[in-house]
């Protein structure tokens, strides 16, 4: 039987790059070689798309790579991952504003690839990109474009969950607990900084959390224990997006909030995980907590009651529905220490993907290996793509 040949996405243009070059190289090591034909596909830190050559030196790591903490030695950079000579189809002209439109015209007038001209010949991608770019919905609008099956959330379901204002508004229409926040934009805060905080203070309660609508991995995101501080925290989400959030923290000044995650899997009928508990060897789960620094633990399952531990998992389906997600997504929830009340906090549409990360260490402990994972969202990306070719584009002559 011919093997279905997979291209693992990695790399792109965030701040999540060298995250990304962890989880592609554990999906790499880990992928059954015997069932699927595997072609890595690098995206440079400037948007380029790279051969194999220069996409095992993307894997190898820079500086800045050398510096993350992956936990197992073998998944950290530094490892060949791709075998010498290796090479794959890669798109013959990346989209650049001084080169214009990729040369899909002919006489003016853009024509539509066949499957066989793909510029990338795969069964299907497993992209394994984080952040801006690469799970905001941008490039699963481009294989929607090419018609190419790929792992994870659609268009709707990956900038949804991107956008931390949406999905929250989308989570309140659900009728899900979330905490009490607001959103501005930079320009706003520019233009009258102190209107901004007069707004912030009148509304929210300290400490508060500042963030980047458009991020993940803690990326930008800082706790502002009183007024003087909220400023700063204002100007470093500032460098990252147009759109700041500001959330009240659970918990209050003398208490830290529980940070729950739970891992859901599937399409129309999502199955949820045992969650689990981070518990931050810093002050929160910032980027540093997550890949830098040592110390904080991870406590699978979470010590919840059985209650707890099913609402969690309800609220964990619920969000994912909320959002249109599919194929896998992590779920975040803080809870009060105090009240023991839940909050939703996020979900990610992308989460990490090592085989040491929140979201595969979960289904393993729910009973389903990381191999056994990889293998289920490839079965669900091509069952998503079923799906959708059910769907008439045009009206058909009765």
């Amino acid at each position: 039987m011919k093997k279905l040949r997979v291209g693992v996405l990695f790399g792109g243009r965030s701040g999540e790059h060298e995250v990304s070059l962890l989880s592609a190289a554990s999906v790499l090591k880990a992928i059954d070689q015997k069932k699927y034909e595997v072609v890595p596909i690098g995206i440079t830190k400037e948007g380029r798309w790279v051969t194999a050559e220069h996409a095992e030196r993307l894997l190898a790591g820079d500086k800045e790579g050398r510096h993350l903490r992956a936990g197992d030695p073998e998944v950290t950079p530094g490892a060949a991952v791709l075998a010498k000579g290796e090479a794959i189809v890669v798109p013959p002209q990346p989209m650049h504003r001084e080169r214009g439109l990729p040369p899909f015209q002919s006489d003016g007038q853009v024509m539509a690839r066949r499957a066989s001209d793909r510029a990338i010949n795969v069964d299907v991608i497993f992209p394994v990109l984080h952040g801006t770019f690469g799970e905001d919905g941008t490039i699963q609008g481009l294989l929607e474009l090419a018609d190419i099956p790929y792992v994870g959330a659609g268009v709707l379901g990956s900038a949804a969950g991107m956008d931390k204002d949406i999905m929250k508004s989308l989570f309140r229409a659900a009728g899900l607990p979330i905490v009490k926040h607001l959103t501005f934009l930079r320009g706003q805060w520019q233009a009258n900084r102190r209107q901004v905080e007069k707004l912030v203070n009148s509304q929210l309660n300290y400490p508060l959390f500042v963030k980047p609508a458009n991020l993940g991995s803690s990326v930008g995101i800082s706790k502002a224990h009183d007024a003087s501080e909220l400023g700063a925290a204002i100007e470093e989400a500032a460098r990252f997006d147009r759109k700041i959030i500001v959330e009240q923290g659970v918990g209050g000044k003398k208490k830290k909030a529980r940070e729950i995650e739970c891992s859901v899997l599937g399409n129309d009928q999502p199955q949820a995980s045992l969650p689990g508990e981070i518990v931050p060897g810093k002050e929160f789960y910032d980027y540093a907590a997550k890949y830098l620094d040592e110390g904080s633990e991870l406590v699978i399952p979470a010590k919840l009651t059985r209650s707890e531990t099913k609402r969690v998992q309800q609220l964990s389906v619920a969000a994912f529905r909320a959002v249109d997600s599919s194929g896998l997504a992590r779920v975040d929830f803080l809870i009060d220490p105090t009240t023991r009340k839940i909050f939703l906090n996020e979900i990610n549409t992308m989460p990490g993907f090592t085989d040491i990360s929140m979201y595969p260490k979960l289904w393993a402990a729910s009973g389903l290996s990381y191999p056994a994972l990889i293998d289920r969202l490839i079965h669900l990306a091509l069952e998503r793509h079923g799906e959708k070719m059910k769907n008439q584009y045009g009206l058909a002559k009765r």
